[in-house]
């Protein structure tokens, strides 16, 4: 389903769309993939046994997107034909006993969906804090539990990560911390210090980013972009005008490519897609702050945009499960 336009804005009738597929995906249990370290054998029951809430699409981290995706779009398009039965779904599937037994899991699983799916879940829970309505309200206060053990094993964690991971997956460290920066900063002023003294601590000294080893073959995200958001979202202008001139390549020349999607179908190189639409979004991220390489930085935007967003809907359960949440990320921020 073709949903390019000129202005590449999102209107109505392209969020009934995504939040018809979010519907979908949140109930959609098979085929699914476990990302578990089992501790003993009880760790091998069904997969919505041990995850009432996000049991669909796909994944664990996939399925909290789609929560994401909804309560966005529930946001920013009230009246939606669509709205009462995400409302009803969402209603009996995020409660206050299922999201008891998701906590627990992840307590006694330290390492699950770490950092990416922790970063979408306080992303998911920021939007639900500051969306108005009794659902919105009701949700977040069933989701908080969860929120607040993920804010403590990120506190617990960062400390002693002595290496941050640049890479275009699920462990990039600079793009989990993004995800959780909104929540954070208006909930907990410890780690989000932690979290500005770390980025520092990793990333302050980097120079010259080596765009063209970029992308790895089942890339998502890009490592430099990524980095780049992070750093603005933390730093004063003044001083992060002065580190991003030393980090991106030379104006005037083409330093960033759409990645070109051979097979849809395959789960990894279907990856490839949310890179095109991740780059687009952190590209629009830096065009906002950045007026001397605005033009340049929205125009790979556009070649990106252009690339991926038409299998958003229509396309493949490879890309489908997923690939909305960056599509979605790239139309509402900044």
């Amino acid at each position: 389903m073709t949903h390019t336009n000129p202005a590449h804005q999102l209107t109505a009738e392209i969020a009934e769309t995504w939040l018809r597929l979010a519907i979908d995906n949140i109930q959609i249990e098979y085929p699914h993939m476990a990302w578990i370290v089992a501790n003993s054998a009880g760790d091998y029951a069904l997969h919505r046994e041990l995850h009432p809430t996000f049991f669909g699409s796909f994944d664990w981290h996939s399925c909290v997107e789609m929560y994401w995706v909804a309560a966005r779009i529930l946001r920013l398009f009230p009246g939606l034909p669509a709205e009462r039965e995400a409302v009803a779904l969402i209603d009996e599937l995020l409660t206050p006993a299922h999201i008891a037994q998701e906590t627990a899991f992840c307590r006694d699983h330290p390492g699950f969906e770490r950092p990416y799916g922790w970063g979408w879940l306080l992303k998911l829970q920021h939007e639900l804090d500051i969306s108005s309505g009794p659902e919105a309200s009701k949700w977040g206060e069933a989701l908080r539990p969860l929120g607040e053990q993920l804010v403590a094993q990120f506190s617990n964690w960062l400390p002693k990560l002595t290496y941050a991971q640049r890479m275009g997956m699920h462990g990039n460290t600079a793009f989990g911390l993004i995800l959780a920066l909104p929540y954070v900063a208006a909930n907990v002023p410890n780690l989000y210090q932690l979290i500005t003294t770390r980025a520092m601590d990793w990333f302050a000294t980097d120079t010259t980013y080596p765009f063209g080893y970029e992308p790895s073959g089942a890339d998502f995200l890009s490592a430099g972009l990524c980095e780049a958001v992070l750093m603005q979202r933390l730093m004063e202008p003044g001083a992060f005008a002065r580190w991003i001139d030393g980090f991106l390549p030379v104006s005037g020349r083409e330093w960033l490519a759409p990645a070109v999607v051979s097979d849809p179908t395959d789960g990894q190189i279907a990856h490839l897609h949310g890179l095109n639409l991740s780059r687009a979004w952190a590209l629009g991220e830096l065009a906002a702050v950045l007026p001397d390489r605005a033009d340049e930085l929205q125009a790979m935007r556009d070649q990106h945009i252009a690339a991926s967003i038409d299998v958003v809907a229509g396309s493949h359960y490879m890309v489908e499960h997923w690939v909305v949440a960056y599509a979605l990320l790239l139309f509402t921020e900044p």
